[in-house]
């Protein structure tokens, strides 16, 4: 390869150059910080990421540099929260799996990729490490692929790899993935996890994310027999599963006998774990988060969170109000596909209330807030104080069901509420 310092490598990059960096737990934070040097030189630099678990916050983010580079995140992460709401930074809304087809089209143009990858392998062979999700399409649309060499980063199994013959700059490093630890689930999540958890029959194909009501639901699983994995972030919790021969992917139509994913983001151990581990395997997100793939296997199970439902089951789970928190992510891709399948489940998962107090079944959602997951598509809702299926219910029956998963201090304001605006029709079902 062609290997030289990270000031060298950005020198490539030139005003007006749209590049995409890649996300997860492997931000190439030596070439961002070696682009940040160069701000001086460089106009109208556009910037695409999505799903930064940050070390810290974008050095390409400085209001400084406004002039300089264009963020634009396509799943807002704590690295540009704090920029996009003070106007530095600007959020692109998209469903994950369907943003490759954005670079794909050239609807997101695109000069240059920000890589940080594995050494090569004796074929050579970089695997893209935590984040295969984006990158897939970043380099098949991208003129110029600089890469970080990371000597830390997993090699990652499946399609996720790049020839060194194609890296035009290379960069050295020694930098290790962000390792994130997640601690035992509190009782609220508990809870939640054990009315998840006793939905999902044995031979189940999960889709599950990070934090601590699913490392409950994970918790609750483990006596469960022949599960399968097909998901959008491989995390811990499912890491002990496949120890424990608890998911075996036995009876999984796509993939049987392999864990599917398209990134990663959890504990040193779970990288360990993964590293050239040939029963793992990772995928360009527009292929693990497309619905129609998703619906085929054994009874998917779709568990996803929210910031908040209103009394419709309608779901917001990207903003507060009209600050935007994070995206539409995969929810939606996962949601669908497993709603396609006779024998599928979606769960969306959230406290009654929120860490101030506020209550998270509302009666409308906050002006401003964005529905990611319509009422049309919610099946199961859980918080500590139950589990409710809204599918076949109407409106009124709907927010009946709902005020009843609430926290009991809110219940009283929502009956109010749901009386105001469904009338008799809401008292029917008392």
């Amino acid at each position: 390869m062609n290997y030289m310092s990270a000031d060298e490598a950005v020198r490539l990059v030139k005003s007006g150059d749209h590049i995409y960096c890649m996300g997860s737990t492997a931000i190439p934070v030596v070439l961002q910080s070696a682009l940040a040097r160069r701000a001086s030189e460089l106009r109208d630099v556009v910037v695409y990421s999505a799903f930064n678990v940050p070390y810290g916050e974008c050095p390409l983010c400085n209001p400084e540099y406004k002039d300089s580079f264009i963020t634009k995140s396509l799943f807002l992460s704590g690295d540009q929260r704090k920029w996009v709401a003070q106007g530095y930074g600007e959020v692109i809304p998209a469903f994950l799996g369907e943003i490759p087809f954005l670079f794909r089209s050239k609807q997101l143009p695109l000069d240059v990729t920000f890589l940080n990858c594995s050494p090569p392998d004796k074929d050579g062979y970089c695997s893209y490490g935590m984040s295969a999700d984006l990158a897939f399409s970043a380099v098949e649309m991208s003129k110029t692929i600089i890469a970080q060499i990371n000597d830390s980063m997993p090699y990652l199994c499946g399609a996720a790899k790049i020839h060194e013959s194609e890296i035009a700059a290379a960069v050295r490093c020694d930098e290790p993935p962000l390792a994130m630890e997640f601690g035992e689930s509190s009782p609220i999540e508990s809870a939640i996890g054990g009315f998840i958890a006793a939905e999902i029959p044995d031979g189940a194909t999960l889709q599950i994310g990070v934090g601590g009501i699913p490392n409950a639901v994970l918790a609750g699983i483990k006596n469960h027999k022949h599960l399968g994995l097909h998901t959008e972030a491989m995390t811990d919790g499912v890491v002990r599963l496949i120890e424990e021969g608890v998911i075996d992917n036995s009876l999984k139509k796509i993939h049987p006998g392999k864990s599917v994913a398209s990134l990663a983001l959890g504990s040193k151990r779970m990288y360990d774990f993964l590293d050239y581990n040939e029963d793992v395997e990772f995928y360009d997100v527009a292929y693990t988060n497309d619905p129609q793939v998703i619906r085929q296997n054994p009874r998917p199970i779709a568990i996803n969170s929210a910031i908040e439902v209103d009394l419709t089951g309608q779901v917001c789970a990207d903003s507060i109000g009209t600050m935007i928190f994070s995206s539409v992510g995969g929810q939606h891709d996962f949601m669908y596909g497993a709603a396609l399948n006779p024998d599928g489940k979606t769960f969306i998962a959230l406290p009654s209330r929120t860490g101030k107090g506020k209550g998270k079944i509302v009666p409308t959602l906050t002006p401003g807030a964005g529905v990611v997951t319509t009422r049309f598509q919610t099946q199961y809702v859980v918080t500590e104080h139950g589990i409710v299926y809204l599918r076949n219910k109407s409106m009124a029956e709907r927010a009946r069901a709902l005020i009843s998963i609430a926290h009991p201090d809110d219940r009283e304001e929502l009956e109010r509420a749901a009386y105001e605006r469904f009338g008799y029709s809401f008292l029917r079902y008392k």
